[in-house]
C-alpha cells in the first residue's frame, strides 16, 4: 500500500533528527591585555644594569688581587694562586680592562724589537696570557712562565725558580712582571738562565719609581749588583719606562745589592 503524504512528512522530520547539522566551534576570545609578552626594552635595560654591576664587582676584585700581588712574595703568591687558579682568570680579566685605557701596550714594543732580530731563545717571566709566545713562536723559541697556566704552553711556577737550565736562553723578558718584594730574586733567576752577553728586557710603570728609594738610579744600581749592565733606557712613553740590560761577566753580589736598598712602590690601580 502507498504511504500517505502525512506519513512521508513524519519520516522526513525523523531523518533530520537522526542527522543533525555539525555546529562550528566558537572562536576563542582574545587574550587580555595584561597577558602580553614582556617589553624588550625593559629586558635590555636590566641586562645593561647587570653588566654594569658585574663590571664594577670585577674591577674591585682586580684591584684587591693586584694589591695582594704587589705586596706579597713570589712564593706566597704562587701558593695562593695554585690553591685557587680562578684567581688568575679574574686578575687577567681586570688587567685587560685596565690595558684598554692605555695609550699603547708596552708589550708591543718588546714584540717589535724581538721580531726584527735573529732567531733566539726567549724566557717570558710573568707572561700572563702568553701573547709574546703567540706572536713570536713562529720565529723564536719562547718559554712562558706565570703563577697559573692560563694559556697553552704556559708553565705554572714561582718565577724565582723556573724549570730552565743555567745559561740556556738569549733573552729574558719582564713586562710589568716585577711584582712584590721578590723582584731582585726574579732578576737573579734571569741572570742564572741567561747566556753570557744575554739580554734582559724590563718594562715597568714609571710611577713605581717615583716614591721608590733611589728611584730609577737605584734600580739600575741593583741590576748592576746582580751582574747586569744597562745598555739603553726608553722613557719617552708617559706611563712606562723600558730598560735593556746585558749580562756582564761577573756574578751577582749580594753584599752590594744589600747596600743599594732599592724597593719598588706598589702599582695600585685607581677606581674608575
Amino acid at each position: 500500500m502507498g504511504k500517505s503524504s502525512k506519513q512521508k512528512k513524519r519520516q522526513q522530520k525523523a531523518g533530520k533528527k537522526e542527522h543533525p547539522v555539525a555546529q562550528k566551534p566558537k572562536a576563542s576570545p582574545p587574550p587580555p591585555a595584561h597577558a602580553s609578552a614582556p617589553q624588550p626594552a625593559k629586558k635590555t635595560a636590566l641586562s645593561a644594569l647587570q653588566e654594569k654591576l658585574l663590571k664594577k664587582l670585577s674591577g674591585g676584585r682586580f684591584r684587591q688581587l693586584n694589591e695582594d700581588l704587589y705586596t706579597s712574595s713570589g712564593s706566597a703568591n704562587f701558593a695562593r694562586f695554585s690553591a685557587d687558579p680562578e684567581l688568575a682568570d679574574a686578575y687577567h680579566r681586570g688587567f685587560r680592562e685596565q690595558a684598554r685605557g692605555w695609550p699603547e701596550n708596552p708589550l708591543d714594543a718588546i714584540i717589535a724589537a724581538l721580531a726584527s732580530g735573529p732567531r733566539r731563545v726567549v724566557a717570558d717571566f710573568g707572561c700572563g696570557d702568553a701573547r709574546l709566545a703567540a706572536e713570536l713562536n713562529a720565529t723564536h723559541e719562547v718559554h712562558s712562565f706565570d703563577l697559573v697556566a692560563t694559556a697553552p704552553g704556559v708553565v705554572a711556577c714561582n718565577i724565582e725558580r723556573v724549570p730552565l737550565a743555567a745559561a740556556s736562553v738569549d733573552v729574558a723578558v719582564f713586562c710589568l712582571a716585577l711584582m712584590g718584594p721578590s723582584h731582585w730574586a726574579f732578576l737573579r733567576e734571569a741572570h742564572r738562565v741567561l747566556r753570557p752577553d744575554g739580554e734582559l728586557r724590563v718594562t715597568e710603570v714609571k710611577s713605581r719609581f717615583d716614591d721608590a728609594k733611589g728611584g730609577v738610579a737605584g734600580f739600575v744600581a741593583g741590576a748592576r749588583a746582580l751582574g747586569f749592565d744597562e745598555v739603553r733606557r726608553d722613557a719617552k712613553n708617559k706611563m712606562f719606562v723600558a730598560f735593556v740590560f746585558r749580562k756582564a761577566d761577573r756574578k751577582p753580589d749580594a753584599a752590594k745589592l744589600a747596600k743599594v736598598g732599592f724597593a719598588f712602590r706598589a702599582c695600585l690601580y685607581k677606581k674608575r
